[in-house]
């Protein structure tokens, strides 16, 4: 039922994106007096789920058909409504332009006053980037009436009784679980998701720290801890402090399993060390990497039944176990709320910080580690919550919208981004790039996407297997 639910949240989200993005080509179009053949949500290859014309001002419909009825050709100046059946995106087919569909044949003839080719480079470039532009605004409108609605979760550091949970890797540098981050560049974090991005992905290096003790310290990072936390696995750096070591899950073919460990186990002690935190139980694995521990548990959390299992650390720290944490300080957590006015600004602050950060991730997807880590749509998916959550849901949309507008706009043919090249180059050059040209790039450009898209769904694929 999990799946089904992420699904049916992942095709949402992609039909409202999509159809948008695919409306930001399709009006400009016709407003430069463009004729617009096709308008389909999701891809149609060999045949159509459905589809709609109105020919002579009669609209006609079509279920499950390979190709239109022969009666829409009569009336070609109207778009073909349809709905495909492989959700991977959606298009426009515009007369006189050589896009997706590599329908070369009527470029063959003549440019004719209502094809894409017979425009002014001013319109078509704005045609091409009208998608880009529709997912861009979307976003930054989702965020706004996100914040508006539910307002913005913030940390209150005053009502931290156990501090942080810090990630064992920071200990060398003075940061320790119990602490409080007081101010990072001298401005205080809005919550645990402004400190962990600060540090890592907004270059971000100057904190203070409060201890438990009540002293206070400054400290400055390394330039390269961004890439120090990624290549440890130390993701999240930051966490509210959690209580209980419930184990929920047992990855596949991990030394816990191989151990005896089994869902509902409770863990109590690590080479004789009592346990109360999850992170003293982070920090313990992590500084006993590629060592055996003993570990204490309650079988299926009954404390009459308790064993001592040992159990190989993996080289990352972990043994693949994965937690029902139950995190305290939750009162620390609250939801701020803002008028409009203020959500305006929120709004776009938030929009903006997500376009950079995405675009600041980049720096870990081109090393070694983040290749493999590329996903494809069941990561997509897994975004979703299991359970329908309409904050969540806008946040998530929110966030591919502008997703979709970054990736498109990259110079790559067969996107827009590639499109938007070659017209620049005409703007610049007063010429045209050569139709052979265009049609070898769009070749190469859906080569490299498909290959992106098998090796991405492939990588998911190979997790789940390994899980």
């Amino acid at each position: 039922m999990e799946i089904l639910i992420k699904a049916a949240q992942l095709l949402t989200s992609l039909a409202i994106l999509v159809t948008l993005h695919e409306f930001g080509h399709f009006i400009p179009a016709k407003l430069f007096k463009t004729r617009v053949e096709k308008f389909y949500l999701f891809f149609n290859p060999y045949f159509s789920l459905f589809r709609w014309k109105r020919v002579k001002g009669v609209k006609k419909t079509s279920w499950l058909s390979k190709t239109p009825p022969k009666e829409w050709s009569e009336d070609p100046d109207t778009t073909e409504w349809g709905i495909g059946w492989v959700p991977l995106g959606g298009f426009v087919k515009i007369a006189g332009m050589i896009d997706e569909s590599m329908d070369t044949e009527q470029l063959k003839n003549e440019p004719q006053p209502w094809e894409f080719r017979s425009k002014k480079t001013w319109q078509r470039l704005i045609i091409m980037v009208g998608g880009v532009t529709v997912n861009l605004v979307l976003g930054f409108l989702i965020y706004i009436a996100v914040v508006f609605t539910w307002g913005q979760l913030t940390l209150d550091q005053n009502k931290l009784q156990a501090g942080l949970g810090v990630h064992p890797f920071l200990s060398k540098y003075g940061i320790s679980s119990g602490d409080i981050i007081l101010k990072i560049e001298g401005e205080k974090p809005l919550n645990l998701d402004d400190i962990n991005k600060e540090i890592l992905l907004r270059g971000a290096r100057n904190i203070v720290v409060q201890h438990p003790d009540g002293n206070t310290t400054k400290i400055t990072l390394p330039s390269d801890i961004d890439q120090q936390l990624f290549e440890v696995g130390a993701l999240p750096a930051f966490t509210l402090r959690a209580k209980s070591l419930k184990v929920a899950e047992v990855t596949k073919n991990s030394p816990a399993l191989r151990a005896g460990f089994q869902a509902k186990d409770h863990v109590y002690e690590v080479n004789g060390m009592p346990i109360q935190y999850y992170d003293e139980f982070q920090a313990i694995l992590f500084a006993n990497k590629n060592k055996v521990v003993d570990i204490k548990v309650a079988q299926r959390g009954n404390a009459k039944d308790t064993i001592t299992r040992e159990v190989k650390v993996k080289s990352n720290g972990t043994i693949g176990t994965i937690t029902n944490s139950e995190f305290i300080d939750r009162k620390a957590l609250s939801e701020k709320k803002y008028g409009f006015t203020q959500s305006i600004g929120i709004g776009m602050s938030y929009g903006y910080h997500t376009l950079s950060d995405y675009v600041s991730q980049f720096k870990f997807v081109f090393t070694k580690k983040g290749a493999t880590q590329i996903g494809g749509f069941a990561s997509i998916g897994n975004m979703f919550p299991p359970l329908w959550d309409w904050h969540t849901f806008w946040l998530t949309t929110a966030l591919l919208s502008i997703i979709l507008a970054f990736m498109n706009i990259l110079p790559i043919p067969a996107l827009d981004g590639g499109h938007v090249v070659f017209l620049l180059y005409e703007m610049i050059t007063g010429k045209e790039a050569p139709q052979k040209v265009l049609e070898v790039a769009q070749y190469i450009g859906i080569f490299l996407l498909l290959s992106l898209m098998v090796y991405a769904n492939g990588a998911d694929l190979v997790r789940w297997l390994m899980k």
